[in-house]
């Protein structure tokens, strides 16, 4: 019996269509058979610019600019915090948030560009989203003091990791788009099934988002014995949560009613960057002084 997995037409077809607001859809071109009329969805086309061409995803470009001010300004305020537990691997996922809005600026944002600027940059934009994903996983791990934080194996360990997936990731995607080795070239045809890039854009930063929240949970409420962080945690998850409803579900029905102006895809940017802050909050609010953190051996420890 023939299932949706790994099939990415629908997807294309509901965020944008030939514009669309996911990067894995600028790899497969602009339809089912690269260099056609698009999936058959609402056309994302922004604000008409001169000789028919279009700024699709003005919005989006705006809350990607403001992403990357934003999350400078946090990678200034944890330097500031010297004594945080896990401060330069948090520096490192907001480096990596910042390599990813970057490239959603050049690969959904909707600019004019030649196709394969935007191959290129949506490849480098998939390749991105995994491997932060993967940071904030290990930041995760951190808490719980394994190795020293900050230290030159700490970090060479996340940095490393890191890039194998990134490496590994985006090479899958280039040679999608690319067509180098001619290898995924089945991809690029109705309906665009690719398990590999299914499940590591798809699946795989769900994973590791869910292991983050579950590792950071259990410290919270087992280690510190502390409820207010969960909130902070709570809402960083209910926050990515939406973004991804606005992504999904909401875009095509906002594309439809404003014939083409937006789709869900810069509310998808916005709650994203909010539920990064809300991310970089909890991380500082369990990382304050004042906070009790039991060792083995203390009388009031209890794991």
């Amino acid at each position: 019996m023939s299932t949706a997995y790994g099939k990415f037409h629908n997807f294309c077809r509901d965020t944008g269509d030939v514009a669309s607001t996911l990067p894995v859809c600028n790899l497969f071109g602009e339809s089912p058979s690269r260099g056609g009329s698009g999936y058959g969805g609402c056309q994302l086309t922004g604000i008409p610019l001169s000789r028919g061409r279009h700024l699709a995803n003005l919005g989006s470009i705006v809350f990607c600019g403001i992403a990357i001010v934003t999350t400078l300004f946090l990678i200034w305020r944890s330097n500031r915090k010297r004594a945080a537990v896990g401060r330069r691997e948090m520096q490192l996922f907001l480096l990596g948030y910042i390599i990813i809005e970057i490239c959603e600026i050049f690969s959904t944002g909707g600019f004019p560009l030649n196709g394969g600027v935007r191959r290129a940059f949506s490849a480098v934009h998939i390749a991105a989203i995994i491997s932060t994903l993967w940071i904030l996983m290990i930041n995760g791990a951190v808490s719980y003091q394994l190795l020293d934080d900050g230290t030159p194996l700490s970090l060479g360990l996340v940095f490393f990791s890191a890039a194998i997936f990134f490496i590994g990731t985006g090479y899958i995607a280039l040679d999608t788009g690319f067509s180098w080795t001619g290898y995924w070239d089945s991809t690029l045809a109705d309906p665009n099934r690719s398990y590999s890039l299914y499940t590591l854009y798809q699946l795989v930063p769900l994973v590791f988002l869910f292991i983050f929240v579950v590792l950071e949970m259990i410290v919270v409420l087992r280690v510190l014995g502390e409820r207010k962080p969960m909130l902070y945690l709570l809402g960083a998850v209910i926050l990515f949560a939406i973004g991804q409803i606005f992504q999904y579900v909401i875009s095509v029905h906002l594309c439809n009613a404003t014939s083409g102006k937006i789709n869900g895809g810069l509310f998808e940017t916005l709650f994203t960057l909010l539920a990064v802050i809300m991310i970089w909050v909890f991380w500082s609010s369990i990382t304050e002084d004042d906070w009790p953190m039991p060792v083995p051996g203390d009388s009031t420890y209890d794991p």
